[in-house]
């Protein structure tokens, strides 16, 4: 793997609230998305008092080429996980809870209704705590996301991920459009729900693509946008074929912005989740003063 760049920083300092997640995730036989994805600021957010619960197992159906997620055959459907991960964000005094998952196209619903119970759960447990989540495609079926989208969720994220052109070199069980239907399904559902979608740099995409990406997804509605840098999890994984620098990444920030979206994080170690909940009050702020200033008009 290529040597990091200066600018790519990971922080291993841990504190009493690292602690503390790391031992309500294990205690309640639960994932992360933090671990099982090698995300580069899990010890940032452990520290924060705040994790990426993920639901449905830790095998995924799907191999995306990018991803450090195991695939293969997943076992059995925990029935308890909802309520186990409901207790663990009660117990960690979490106030924003993002719950994201492996694809399960073994099942049914492809697990549709393990995420609906969970933001369930998460009510009873801690009421007035805000939830996003953070789903796979459900393979464009409309049926499946409104599961999820009845159970009322405050962010409706799935990540687009890369440019159209390197969908099948680095999603091949998923495709572009149909990740754009999923994320216009959910900016038409009513009551609104917030809907954030992200991508990667680094994957071999143009700056050309990434701007008529970033269209695409303000088109079909979203709100809130995360830009990242993808990172070579192993060395059987595809190699970085750029390193965006920091000042790139704001540029491309102050365009999103400009182009319509509510909220943006984008840098090098900005991931879908990273810092959710300041990304969901940028969106509500700006609902707000549309709303004022329609009222005014």
């Amino acid at each position: 793997m290529a040597r990091l760049p200066t600018w790519i920083r990971l922080s291993l300092n841990t504190d009493q609230h690292f602690s503390h997640v790391h031992g309500s995730v294990k205690n309640h036989s639960l994932h992360t998305v933090c671990e099982s994805a090698k995300c580069p600021n899990r010890h940032e957010c452990w520290n924060r008092g705040t994790a990426t619960l993920m639901l449905l197992g830790d095998v995924c159906t799907r191999a995306c080429s990018f991803c450090a997620i195991k695939a293969g055959r997943p076992g059995e459907l925990d029935a308890d996980e909802p309520k186990r991960a409901a207790q663990a964000a009660k117990e960690m005094k979490l106030n924003y809870v993002v719950l994201t998952s492996v694809a399960r196209d073994d099942l049914p619903d492809g697990g549709a209704g393990v995420f609906a119970e969970t933001i369930r759960e998460i009510r009873k447990e801690v009421p007035g705590a805000s939830v996003e989540v953070l789903t796979p495609d459900f393979e464009g079926l409309p049926d499946l996301i409104d599961i999820v989208l009845e159970a009322h969720p405050d962010v409706f994220n799935h990540n687009t991920e890369t440019v159209a052109r390197l969908q099948p070199i680095i999603r091949p069980q998923a495709a572009y459009g149909r990740s754009l239907s999923v994320l216009k399904h959910a900016a038409q559902w009513q009551p609104d729900v917030v809907v954030k979608s992200g991508i990667m740099l680094g994957l071999g995409e143009k700056d050309d693509e990434v701007l008529h990406t970033l269209d695409d997804m303000l088109q079909v509605g979203v709100d809130l946008l995360t830009i990242g840098q993808y990172l070579q999890p192993t060395r059987n994984h595809p190699p970085v074929q750029r390193y965006v620098t920091p000042e790139d990444f704001e540029g491309l920030s102050e365009k999103a912005r400009a182009m319509g979206f509510k909220g943006v994080a984008s840098g090098p170690l900005v991931r879908s989740s990273y810092r959710a909940d300041e990304l969901l009050q940028s969106a509500l702020d700006a609902r707000e003063l549309a709303r004022q200033t329609t009222a005014v008009c």
